[in-house]
Formats: C-alpha cells, sequence, structure tokens
C-alpha cells in the first residue's frame, strides 16, 4: 500500500515537471513570435566608383544580408550627365526621421522615399556635391561642394539650404559626430580635420596636422580619436579630438607603395570595427586590406586580406558581422575570409565606395549603418 502511494506522487510530480516544461517552451516560442528579428539589407549606391558602370550599373542595388547577400532589387535613381551617361555617385546616407536614403552625385542631391522607393525631391548644385553625411536626429545635412571652398547645411526634409559654410579647403567627405554636437570636415588641401559645431557652424577648430592631406577618416563612438589616411602613405595615423593633436603614425610593414588607378594615395579607405578592436586599412597598389589590432592607441598588424581590385573605401555591417570593401567581396569580419561576392541580376561583380546597412521592421527602417566604418563601441 505504501508502494502505491509512492508511486502515484512520483508520477504526479513527474506530470507536473512535464506541464511546466511544455509552459516554458510555449512562453519561448511566444516571446519569439511577438519579438521578430529586423529585416538587415545592405543599400549599395551605384555607379559608386566613378561613373563605371561594368560595377553594377546605375541605381540602389539592394541586398538581402541574411540570405548570402541575393539582390533583393534594384531602386532606380536620377542623376544623369548631359552627353546621357550616369554621374558618379558621391555619398550616401539615411534618416529615420524623414524615412527616406539620400544620394549625392558630382551635381546633385537626390531624396529617396524608403517606402514608396519614389524621387521625393532632387536639388541640383552649381559646384557640386561630395560625401554628404546626415544629424543623428536625422533632420540636416552637410553636404560638401564638388572638391570647392562651400559646405551646405540642408534641411533633410525640404532639401532647402539652410546655410553655407566656407572652409575653403576643397570640400570632400563629412561626418556628423554620434552626439550630434559637432561635424567633421576633410579637404583636399588640407592636413588637419575642421571640427564645427552644430550649434553654431561658424565656430570651427582643428585637429592636427597630420603628415599630409587629410583623405577618408573615421572616429570612435566617444568622440576621443580620429583614425585618418593621408596622401603619400601607405598605413593610418591617429589625431586627438579633443586635445586637437596628432598622436601617432602608422606605416604598413611588409608592402611596398606603387602605381594606383584612382583616388591618388596608396590608402583610401579606413574603417573601424564596431567593437573598436580593430582598424582595417585598404592598400590599392597591392589589392590588399590590412588590418590591425587596437588597444587603446596602441596599434598591432594582424593580417592582410586580398580582395580582386583595387579597394577605395571599406565600411561594417552594424553588429560587427561583415567588413565591405568597395571591391564587392563579402568578409566575415571574425574569420576574415571571403564568404561571396555582391552581384547584381545579371551575375556581374558589384562594386561600390558608397554602401550602408538599413534595417526594417513591418516596413519601416528602425536602425542604419554607415559609409564610413564608424566606431560603435
Amino acid at each position: 500500500m505504501v508502494w502505491k502511494i509512492f508511486s502515484l506522487k512520483s508520477i504526479n510530480f513527474i506530470t507536473m515537471i512535464n506541464w511546466f516544461l511544455l509552459f516554458l517552451t510555449s512562453l519561448l516560442s511566444f516571446n519569439q513570435e511577438v519579438k521578430p528579428k529586423p529585416q538587415r539589407y545592405l543599400y549599395v549606391a551605384v555607379p559608386g566608383v566613378r561613373n563605371y558602370l561594368e560595377y553594377g550599373g546605375h541605381g540602389i542595388l539592394v541586398f538581402d544580408m541574411d540570405n548570402d547577400h541575393k539582390l533583393v532589387k534594384r531602386i532606380p535613381t536620377h542623376g544623369i550627365a548631359p552627353d546621357g551617361t550616369p554621374e558618379n555617385v558621391k555619398g550616401v546616407d539615411v534618416s529615420l526621421a524623414t524615412q527616406c536614403i539620400y544620394i549625392t552625385t558630382i551635381h546633385g542631391l537626390q531624396c529617396i522615399d524608403l517606402k514608396t522607393e519614389k524621387i521625393k525631391w532632387e536639388k541640383s548644385f552649381d559646384k557640386g556635391c561630395d560625401r554628404l553625411s546626415i544629424s543623428p536626429d536625422g533632420k540636416e545635412i552637410y553636404v560638401p561642394s564638388f572638391e570647392k571652398e562651400d559646405w551646405y547645411i540642408i534641411d533633410a526634409l525640404k532639401g532647402d539650404i539652410k546655410l553655407t559654410i566656407s572652409p575653403n579647403i576643397k570640400a570632400h567627405n563629412t561626418t556628423y559626430s554620434p552626439d550630434g554636437k559637432e561635424i567633421y570636415l576633410e579637404g583636399l588641401q588640407s592636413p588637419y580635420l575642421t571640427v564645427v559645431s552644430a550649434m553654431n557652424p561658424t565656430e570651427t577648430r582643428q585637429v592636427g596636422p597630420f603628415s599630409n592631406m587629410i583623405r577618408p577618416f573615421t572616429i570612435n563612438r566617444s568622440q576621443t580619436r580620429v583614425y585618418v589616411n593621408a596622401n603619400e602613405l601607405l598605413g593610418f595615423e591617429i589625431g586627438d579630438l579633443k586635445s586637437g593633436r596628432k598622436i601617432s603614425s602608422t606605416v604598413v610593414s611588409g608592402y611596398e607603395k606603387g602605381p594606383v588607378k584612382r583616388h591618388g594615395c596608396p590608402s583610401h579607405g579606413i574603417a573601424l570595427n564596431p567593437g573598436e578592436t580593430e582598424i582595417w586599412i585598404s592598400d590599392a597598389y597591392n589589392q590588399k586590406l590590412h588590418v590591425f589590432d587596437l588597444k587603446n592607441d596602441q596599434v598591432n598588424q594582424k593580417t592582410s586580406i586580398p580582395v580582386k581590385d583595387q579597394p577605395g573605401w571599406i565600411t561594417f555591417s552594424l553588429n560587427g558581422q561583415y567588413a565591405y570593401p568597395s571591391t564587392g567581396e563579402v568578409i566575415d569580419a571574425k574569420s576574415k575570409k571571403i564568404i561571396t561576392n555582391l552581384k547584381d541580376e545579371n551575375g556581374n561583380m558589384v562594386g561600390s565606395e558608397k554602401m550602408l546597412e538599413i534595417d526594417f521592421m513591418d516596413g519601416k527602417a528602425v536602425s542604419m549603418g554607415d559609409q564610413f566604418g564608424l566606431g560603435r563601441k
């Protein structure tokens, strides 16, 4: 009799455990259903290597980052030169506030609605355009003229010019700070990085001088460091954004400089991985990406990755999973292995210096990466 009671109690206990486990499984399944993952897409503006149509044609190519980077669609864009050929795309950025993607060409700025994929407005500028940057609140755009003296401060909703500032350094690359308080300007004829106050754009300061004219650059999340390419340097330099001093210069070891197809400098492309533990730079002549470990301001050359053409830009996915050189390879950032290549609808290789990630939930853009390989630590 005692044995039967014990057995019955054991059976009830086991049954209760099974019910409890079933409840937990159902609860976890429910949570997964109500918290769907965002859809991650890579938006690539072309022609993004000069005006060369062989690197993907003309438009914005959208790739599914979670499906082997397969092409999803091509979004038509404007920007046609008088001779009928597409103009060079000079930059790309996104505003979550307006739900639009913006691209600059050598002559103008286009605003494209992310939902309808229609051009909302287009502005042309007598002095042309270069690589733009949008404020973190998505309301304001800094657009450099095409290697002229001006930067235009533009309303991201309407496209109207609010103000023009003129550092007169051959305007080129632009980055808005993550906190929205400053804007970093690079010009082709200055060894200094110009820093502009967002509250008072006429208030500026400088970081440098660096060893030569600054080319592509990136910054860390805390806005204490800038990492720059410079003319004649196969490598990079580090600057202190607070003190304004150059901290160090690093030369790639084991490789020689040589003639390059584009941009006129050995290293035109630099990016921080989002965790800010590595610096990746381009090497056009040797057709390589060089990776350096980064700890505080100490750097150590780590490895080199061969690519199929001369790289001129590098950026990362938001989570740091993928590195994207302008030559079109998709690189697993952890293993440093090429896992696929971007291809258009005809199977042709795609390459661009103007690309970024956009994540969607229920058809709405909820987060985006950047074209600069900015730190996100």
